[in-house]
């Protein structure tokens, strides 16, 4: 007598269900996993192989250290690219690197490229982008729970470029909670970046004290602004090897002795 099928119990169907959803949850899974590394090779590759005879820029004359700023607009940097490139008597020897923006996360290029720097040895220093529509003291949380700073690392920036629409006088109060609360944290005052002309109308005098990272693109020979400098971001146009995308070059305003003296001890 032939046997009849048992039919599998409302359990059963349940728990063959949730084995099926756990198979395709981990297929998927695996599938993206996959995709994101493809993509990164991808990027990789491309960035290794990314040369240029020369910088891509008129690079000022009488400056000695020589720098660059990246972000993950920069995309995957091949590092030891980077390291390696010279025209003449220019090398790369600094490095500012956007760690944060706002209120919360990391730029996704941010740990790859803060490690990267110092394993082929280029100083780093790191920088967050300042939104005036939020809270200064809440973004310089934000920038300490991401950024370890250590010996030979630059000291910390704020990058304040934009009012969003806020009042000036709202905006510098927030800035100067963003400071005096990352100064408190790493206890080295931070560097300030901004335009000639957002520093001169909307930061001003208030901001006199700290060091300045000054952006001016037209004079060839030094920046168009009334206060002292340490950096000058003159382009936003070179190329590099090993980046794939245009990328800001910089200078210090100072000696070897001066640039020493200004990372963390």
């Amino acid at each position: 007598m032939a046997r009849v099928k048992k039919k599998a119990t409302k359990k059963e169907r349940k728990k063959n269900k949730w084995w099926l959803a756990l198979v395709l949850a981990v297929l998927v899974l695996g599938g993206y996993t996959w995709y994101v590394y493809w993509q990164q090779l991808k990027e990789a590759k491309k960035a290794r192989f990314a040369y240029y005879p020369s910088f891509g820029v008129k690079v000022p004359i009488g400056y000695g250290i020589h720098g660059i700023d990246v972000s993950s607009y920069q995309e995957y940097i091949f590092w030891p690219g980077v390291r390696q490139m010279k025209d003449k008597d220019i090398k790369l020897q600094f490095v500012f690197i956007k760690a944060t923006e706002g209120l919360s996360g990391a730029d996704k290029q941010f740990k790859h490229n803060w490690q990267s720097a110092k394993d082929v040895g280029i100083t780093r220093g790191a920088y967050h982008f300042f939104l005036a529509t939020k809270s200064g003291r809440q973004q310089a949380i934000n920038f300490i729970n991401t950024v370890k700073l250590e010996k030979g690392d630059l000291p910390p920036v704020l990058d304040v470029e934009d009012l969003y629409g806020v009042n000036p006088l709202v905006m510098r109060a927030e800035v100067k909670e963003w400071l005096q609360t990352v100064e408190a944290a790493y206890k080295v005052r931070p560097v300030i970046y901004s335009f000639a002309d957002f520093y001169t109308n909307s930061l001003g005098k208030e901001f006199d004290d700290y060091p300045l990272w000054v952006a001016h693109y037209i004079d060839q020979s030094k920046p168009k602004i009334k206060r002292d400098w340490l950096f000058w971001q003159h382009s936003d146009a070179g190329k590099v090897n090993g980046i794939t995308t245009k990328v800001d070059f910089d200078v210090f305003g100072g000696d070897s002795t001066a640039f020493a003296g200004l990372l963390i001890k």
